[in-house]
């Protein structure tokens, strides 16, 4: 159940329309692994039973639904998913469920991570980057104009895109201890 919740949970965040998305990062990251390192994730997507390669809210439903235990009853994911009604016309392909589940923590502990983020920031730099502000790249980190300085560092001064740095930073997400982030 812990891919299905981090992808119901990703796929609301597909519809919100950001100035840099996380998903974009993600999608350069998922496109980085190897088939076999795609394995699981095509297994999880195909007990979805996608139709036409895609799946949608009512594919989580579905399988939610047929293997809910009770831990997943007493986590009030039923209506979770309810709330998520408005994305019902929504889809994905697998490479868009590949973004939305892979864990970066996770990658991290391979031995090839560094490999897998240089390739990642490759597909990034081709289809995803682009201009953004310190001030952009901190209201979509939800951090506060004093913590701006946090993120100064992780934009080219060159062209104004997210550098590596910025890239797995971002990948991350930052936390901010103690401080009182904005609330939207």
């Amino acid at each position: 159940c812990g891919v299905t919740w981090t992808i119901s949970r990703t796929f609301a965040l597909i519809d919100n329309q950001k100035v840099l998305t996380v998903s974009s990062l993600r999608q350069a990251l998922s496109k980085a692994l190897k088939d076999d390192e795609l394995l699981y994730l095509r297994l999880q997507f195909d007990l979805l039973e996608p139709r036409d390669g895609v799946v949608s809210l009512d594919n989580f439903r579905t399988a939610l639904t047929r293997y809910l235990t009770d831990a997943m009853k007493e986590s009030r994911i039923l209506e979770f998913l309810h709330a998520l009604e408005p994305l019902a016309y929504r889809s994905m392909d697998f490479e868009e469920f590949c973004a939305a589940a892979i864990s970066p923590y996770q990658l991290e502990a391979l031995d090839r991570w560094e490999e897998i983020a240089g390739t990642a920031f490759q597909h990034f730099e081709q289809e995803g980057n682009r201009v953004i502000s310190v001030e952009e790249l901190a209201q979509e980190l939800n951090l506060a104009p004093t913590h701006y300085s946090i993120v100064q560092d992780w934009i080219r001064k060159t062209d104004g895109k997210l550098n590596f740095l910025g890239f797995t930073k971002f990948l991350h997400g930052v936390t901010i201890r103690g401080a009182n982030t904005r609330r939207h």
